[in-house]
């Protein structure tokens, strides 16, 4: 399955990339106190072109300004993320993993609602399973509660999958729109609310998020009732909305270009600031593995909240949990770059760090090593596209 039949299928074309899922059982994450000032490599955004379309800079793309190509794993569950509360004898587990390619994007909304599930009622200190964008996320709402917190990862970063994310506020490779209740929409609807809010206070350089203009591009009509369409339950959550006439865009051989505003949450910076904020507030981490659901009942702490994502599948028996790969290939940072872009099957951001460049989606796939030749072929389609960039 490609990605524009995944996202059309599913109605949505955001490319929130890489969930704040682990790369192994529980994540980690980690810091020193120097990252705790503003980042000075940080670009701050050109937007000279706001407005208008056509005067949008192209992509360099050629194989000699490759700076990495990665991997990462989106924990997928077909029937969307799981929020829900579970007894282990005297501890109580809330879970929060499951957000495919969400877990970026909806990490403070799913927080929001496995706290409030939670939280009432306890005392004492809190634990944590994993270092991701929604274990971090997590903590430090707990902390702002009032909670001691604690996080349990495995791993120190850059082991995260929420590290090597492309980071762009929408969501993606949620869910299976067959499987959807009105339950289910309703959580994210109420997530989506709450994360949009959220991240609005952290723009700026010092979480490295910022509002970008986006343009997705197809041949045929938009899902009017898709989560990009004109009935979306997002809808409000998109500034800037709508669709652009051919002479308003340099983009060739597409019959429907729809734009609106987002933000990007760059992970390498963002990561890191909420670490210093969880240390800061006066967590603590123990690098740890948590095998099984006897050393959760064993943990001190009765009250745990399971953000391990991939972790969950053979941690708690999570069948329907299951990798979509997704590999990103970085290029040289190109500051004048400040859109983001899908083009059928591809996708672009660019990032302080890089532009990064998509266009894979492998349902199943546990591998983590980078296939050399889907790698060449979306470098070549990318640089096609951006090729054929016309004067309007």
């Amino acid at each position: 399955m490609n990605r524009r039949l995944f996202l059309r299928q599913g109605g949505m074309l955001g490319a929130s990339l890489l969930a704040a899922s682990p790369l192994a059982l529980l994540s980690g994450c980690a810091t020193t106190p120097s990252t705790r000032s503003l980042r000075r490599d940080y670009i701050a955004p050109d937007t000279s072109f706001v407005g208008s379309a056509c005067g949008l800079p192209p992509v360099r793309v050629s194989a000699d300004r490759e700076i990495r190509t990665v991997v990462g794993l989106r924990p997928y569950r077909p029937s969307g993320f799981v929020v829900r509360a579970e007894k282990l004898g005297e501890t109580l587990v809330v879970h929060n993993y499951g957000h495919g390619g969400a877990g970026i994007t909806l990490s403070w909304g799913t927080a929001k609602l496995a706290v409030d599930i939670g939280a009432p009622g306890h005392s004492g200190r809190v634990a944590v399973l994993g270092c991701g964008a929604v274990g971090l996320a997590t903590a430090r709402l707990l902390q702002e509660a009032g909670f001691a917190v604690i996080i349990y990862a495995k791993n120190l970063p850059p082991e995260t999958t929420s590290n090597i994310a492309g980071g762009q506020w929408f969501p993606a490779f949620l869910s299976d729109p067959a499987k959807r209740t009105d339950a289910f929409n309703r959580q994210l609807l109420a997530a989506a609310d709450y994360a949009y809010r959220r991240y609005q206070l952290m723009v700026g350089p010092r979480f490295g998020v910022r509002w970008m203009r986006n343009y997705f591009l197809r041949n045929s009509e938009f899902a009017e009732t898709g989560y990009i369409g004109e009935q979306s339950v997002l809808r409000s959550m998109m500034p800037e909305y709508r669709d652009l006439a051919p002479d308003e865009h340099p983009f060739s051989g597409y019959k429907y270009v729809r734009q609106f505003d987002t933000m990007i949450i760059e992970p390498p910076v963002y990561l890191s600031a909420m670490l210093d904020e969880f240390h800061i507030a006066g967590g603590a981490i123990v690098v740890r593995e948590i095998a099984d659901r006897a050393q959760i009942e064993a943990l001190p702490e009765k009250l745990v909240f399971n953000c391990t994502g991939l972790g969950a599948k053979a941690l708690f028996d999570d069948e329907e949990l299951t990798p979509v790969k997704g590999q990103l290939t970085i290029l040289l940072p190109q500051p004048e770059v400040q859109y983001a872009v899908c083009p059928g099957d591809l996708y672009m951001f660019p990032r302080s760090d890089g532009i990064v460049l998509g266009g894979t989606h492998e349902e199943g796939v546990w591998s983590l090593e980078p296939d050399l030749v889907r790698k060449q072929q979306i470098l070549s389609a990318h640089q096609a596209f951006f090729g054929s960039f016309r004067s309007c």
